[in-house]
């Protein structure tokens, strides 16, 4: 029997972690059709799954994702019109799905994140990479274009920089892609699951409703407009100041402990 193409297991030691592992390391974790439903069936399972506070998203091997899978390519050549569309559709959910996750997702990221690589990065929350770690939307060299990561994209790094790696096709560093926005955290590769790691342990020491309303909060803000999303955040902080969460951080922040969702066991 094969190998799976995607992993989802929890955390060793903590099973509040979800990790989604992209698992085919000898053509550096590129994707084809398979690859995109198992992610989404996958993505299906974590949200749905009430003891996953995070999810950690990698690459098995040398690579995060180098985008779509060559041999995938040649099949999607002899597409009809009709079967890329529904093709782009899927794809595009994924993405979506990705984004829109209840849970706060990390992208663990090592060498080659292109394409759709570079794409599932800006989908994710908080981006820690190794120095190693390269990006690029190469796409106009094979005469496409990176059109459903684009939303991600220019959204995380803005349009003049967008323009620049959509127009060149050009690869970048970790260290340029952190200072255009892309990257968070860079490290030294062998840090990088440290480093990961105390993302991770940071973001669990809030609350799980509220780091679920915190994600909604930039998602409807940056959507919003100015007055209508101050109407709405401050319906969700009253909602939240009064809720058994609220009141649980409140009391253990005047008694100086931890509040009780810090346990493992929670």
């Amino acid at each position: 029997m094969s190998e799976a193409k995607v992993l989802v297991e929890r955390l060793p030691g903590d099973p509040r972690v979800g990790r989604l592992i992209l698992n085919r390391p000898a053509v550096r974790n590129a994707w084809d059709g398979e690859v995109v439903s198992l992610l989404q069936r996958a993505l299906r399972d974590l949200a749905a799954d009430p003891g996953v506070r995070v999810v950690e998203l990698s690459g098995a091997g040398a690579a995060f994702c180098a985008g779509a899978d060559l041999e995938w390519m040649k099949r999607v050549a002899n597409f009809t019109m009709e079967e890329n569309r529904r093709d782009s559709a899927e794809l595009a959910q994924l993405f979506r799905s990705l984004d829109e996750l209840d849970k706060p997702v990390v992208a663990r990221v090592q060498g080659a994140a292109l394409g759709g690589g570079t794409g599932l990065a800006t989908a994710c929350d908080v981006v820690v990479a190794g120095e190693s770690a390269i990006f690029g939307t190469t796409e106009v060299r094979l005469g496409i274009i990176p059109a459903v990561i684009a939303p991600y994209v220019v959204r995380k790094i803005g349009e003049s920089h967008a323009r620049r790696l959509f127009l060149t096709g050009e690869q970048i560093g970790a260290e340029e892609a952190k200072r255009i926005g892309l990257v968070h955290h860079v490290v030294p590769d062998k840090e990088l699951p440290k480093a990961t790691k105390t993302v991770i342990d940071s973001i669990l020491l809030g609350g799980p409703a509220a780091l679920v309303e915190a994600k909604r909060l930039v998602h409807n803000v940056h959507a919003l407009p100015a007055k209508d999303a101050v109407t709405w955040a401050i319906a969700r902080m009253a909602e939240r100041r009064g809720s058994p969460e609220g009141l649980e951080g409140l009391q253990a922040f005047l008694e100086k402990r931890k509040a009780s969702w810090t346990a493992k066991s929670s």
